[in-house]
């Protein structure tokens, strides 16, 4: 029989060694455990959160309490109620526009969302172009720069006013809609060196400038934008305010180039829009097929064209062509059997004039033989009336209603 050691040292390393061999054993099961859910928990999908940074709303460009509602200056000799402005004259009186503008617009602290933002089709806000707008968030209409993408129809501009058949004569107030007029003139202007300068950087600030024209020793400039809409708010926003110097700007519409190179390169300009309007319209295979950029389609032509001949590849003008007498079979369609369908029907008339005449129309007309045939029988002739016997007298030229 084994003796069993019943020391106190003995009992406690006993003990001791027990409990370490259980933690070792837990630990082993945790890591084990922890190891199984680490494999078998789904991985989380990293999420690109994107911050998109608040639109600010439009400040009030001068104090509300001091802005006061005044009638427009008279440029002319009648003032229409319903349009609260002066008609009946055609040019700015010289002396009113001596004075300077009440307010200049800073699209950079001014712009900001207002009301129309919310409205689809809103125009701008006229007084926020001047300066002047006291409403700022709360206003009816946009505060901020014209894109392209703001399109308005041709008889109204980007504040919603009506334009004219035509320019008035001294080239000011809204425009015409007969023409696109991108280009507006600008006078006097400080005389100065660096005349180009100051006015690409003051007219830059109200849209994209395709060019600009000074006449240094005059003091003129023509700026011309990419877009009308640009150039209607810059004139707005620009008459009667100053460059660098203490100058009072008169903005006017230009008139038409009459350069013949500036005359080919607007009409250039708007084949161009032309083109682009329908390479947005077509399908886009379509597109690749005419440009060339497609090079399966090109093989095609190749093929098709070719009419079995080796190396032979008709022109646009014979691949396209439509009639009986073209070449591709496809412009042949509807119109190879004209002329053995017109045998047929002659061929067919065995009863006679009158079967054939049905059966046949005419070539010069849109009634058949038949149809005219028919109205000719159920003429009516209509008498004539008699005229009356040439009275003699006195009162001879004297005739009634009735005669």
């Amino acid at each position: 029989m084994a003796e069993v050691d019943t020391r106190p040292e003995a009992l406690v390393a006993e003990a001791a060694e027990e409990a370490r061999f259980l933690s070792e054993t837990q630990s082993q099961e945790l890591a084990l455990a922890k190891t199984n859910t680490e494999v078998a928990a789904p991985v989380e999908k990293k999420v690109k959160k994107i911050i998109r940074r608040k639109k600010r709303p439009a400040r009030p460009q001068v104090d509300p309490s001091t802005f006061s509602s005044e009638p427009p200056p008279q440029t002319g000799n009648i003032f229409n109620i319903w349009y609260n402005k002066w008609s009946g004259g055609d040019r700015e009186d010289k002396y009113l526009s001596q004075t300077h503008a009440k307010g200049r617009c800073n699209v950079a602290d001014d712009s900001g969302y207002t009301r129309a933002d919310n409205v689809p089709g809103s125009y701008f806000c006229l007084f926020f172009a001047r300066g002047i707008c006291p409403k700022g968030q709360d206003c009816e209409y946009l505060h901020r720069l014209p894109t392209i993408h703001d399109i308005f129809q041709p008889n109204v501009d980007v504040f919603g006013r009506d334009k004219f058949s035509d320019y008035r004569d001294d080239m000011g107030g809204v425009g015409s809609f007969g023409r696109q007029n991108r280009t507006i003139y600008v006078g006097r202007i400080h005389v100065t060196d660096d005349i180009e300068e100051i006015v690409a950087r003051h007219f830059a600030e109200w849209g994209q400038v395709e060019r600009i024209r000074c006449l240094n020793t005059r003091g003129v400039a023509f700026i011309t934008y990419s877009n009308e809409a640009n150039a209607q708010f810059a004139k707005e926003a620009m008459a009667h305010q100053s460059l660098d110097h203490n100058e009072i700007l008169n903005v006017r519409w230009a008139t038409a180039d009459p350069n013949p190179m500036a005359q080919k390169r607007e009409a250039r300009r708007i084949e161009e829009q032309a083109a682009e309007a329908i390479r947005r319209a077509l399908p886009a295979e379509f597109i690749a097929e005419i440009e060339g950029k497609d090079p399966e389609a090109r093989k095609r032509r190749k093929i098709e064209s070719s009419y079995g001949l080796e190396g032979y590849e008709a022109p646009d003008e014979v691949h396209f062509a439509r009639g009986k007498n073209a070449v591709n079979p496809r412009g042949r369609e509807g119109y190879e059997l004209e002329h053995e369908q017109r045998l047929m029907l002659e061929a067919a008339g065995y009863g006679g004039e009158e079967q054939r005449q049905q059966r046949e129309p005419e070539k010069d007309g849109i009634f058949s033989s038949s149809t005219l045939a028919t109205l000719q029988a159920a003429r009516v002739a209509v008498a004539s009336k008699p005229k009356a016997a040439a009275s003699s007298g006195p009162l001879v030229a004297y005739d009634s209603d009735s005669d």
